[in-house]
């Protein structure tokens, strides 16, 4: 991978054109041709630094909740287990981490839908020995960008759009939604096929794009990188104790870190006393775990864990309408 390796890989992530002619686009941007575009960026994913190309849509505005879980699962039952949770529709990540928790997913329901009474059940199933349900209570940061420098090491990713509302779509925006979150295939014009496989237009599904970004629908359309093939071995989730008049203070300042991704508030539990979540991918846990005592001196807030992954289970995009 040299630097315009790194410098491609970031501008995918921050957003890939919504236009007939995509790769000739974003090659201009990087003094490629087309057909030179195309090339490398089949290149990177052939050699897994990209998982896929497709639209990141804001599940809310959507109609759609969304939590984090913990399951405590028997050592024997952990691949079963994971069998299972991986095969429900709605989670789109699943790690294991080095804790009594030792399994971590997302999922995505629609809001008609009971979270508590679907996780509760998929707990069951899985044979988990304790369920937590971590939901999110106040969100502070969700910025999941891998940004890599010349030298392969994280540098600030960049700010997009607010979220909206729950927004009404029409019949034909909802085959547009499922249109682009199809993985895009690495040809002249990608839109074309998974158009007609809706029965839309190419012009129609790339003009319902750009309005879904404007209208914070759509966070971005663009690449998810394979961070540990792209050198971020180490992903660290930072589990803080804040006394409930400091969460926002905290939550803010540990947000302004460009390590940090993700920051959240969430439920606490008699035996998980954690109320506020940051992630941190860096090349080793030893970085890792430096960014986080930094940000404990910065923030004052000592009580905190570290957990590592150990095995990544299930990393996609939410397909939604599906």
């Amino acid at each position: 991978m040299d630097a315009l390796d790194r410098r491609l890989l970031n501008g995918l992530q921050e957003a890939f054109p919504l236009s007939p002619r995509p790769f000739q686009e974003l090659g201009e941007g990087f003094g490629l041709t087309e057909a030179e575009c195309l090339e490398r960026v089949r290149r990177l994913h052939a050699e897994g630094l990209i998982r896929h190309i497709n639209a990141l849509f804001e599940g809310r505005a959507l109609g759609y909740r969304s939590s984090l879980v913990a399951l405590r699962v028997p050592g024997s039952a952990l691949d079963s287990a994971a069998a299972l949770v991986n095969a429900h529709p709605g989670v789109s990540h699943n790690y294991l981490r080095e804790h009594l928790y030792n399994m971590w997913f997302t999922i995505a329901l629609p809001a008609s839908q009971d979270m508590q009474a679907a996780i509760r059940e998929l707990g069951q199933r899985v044979g988990a020995q304790a369920v937590l349900f971590l939901p999110t209570v106040r969100m502070f940061k969700l910025q999941a960008l891998h940004w890599l420098g010349d030298d392969g090491s994280p540098t600030p990713p960049l700010q997009h759009r607010p979220s909206a509302g729950v927004t009404k779509l029409t019949p034909r925006e909802r085959l547009a939604v499922r249109a682009l979150q199809m993985e895009l295939p690495f040809i002249t014009r990608p839109f074309l096929p998974q158009a007609e496989e809706m029965g839309l237009g190419e012009t129609e599904i790339i003009d319902m794009g750009l309005g879904f970004l404007d209208r914070g629908i759509m966070r971005r359309y663009s690449a998810q990188l394979h961070h540990i093939k792209a050198g971020l071995t180490a992903n660290g989730m930072g589990c803080w104790v804040v006394p409930a008049d400091r969460v926002e203070e905290v939550g803010r300042e540990l947000a302004k870190s460009p390590r940090v991704t993700h920051c959240y508030q969430r439920p606490t539990y008699s035996d998980w006393p954690y109320n506020l979540f940051t992630m941190v991918h860096a090349p080793s846990r030893e970085e890792c775990a430096g960014v986080i005592a930094e940000l404990s001196d910065r923030v004052g807030m000592k009580e905190y864990t570290l957990l590592f992954s150990t095995r990544e289970l299930k990393k996609t995009r939410v397909k939604y309408f599906e």
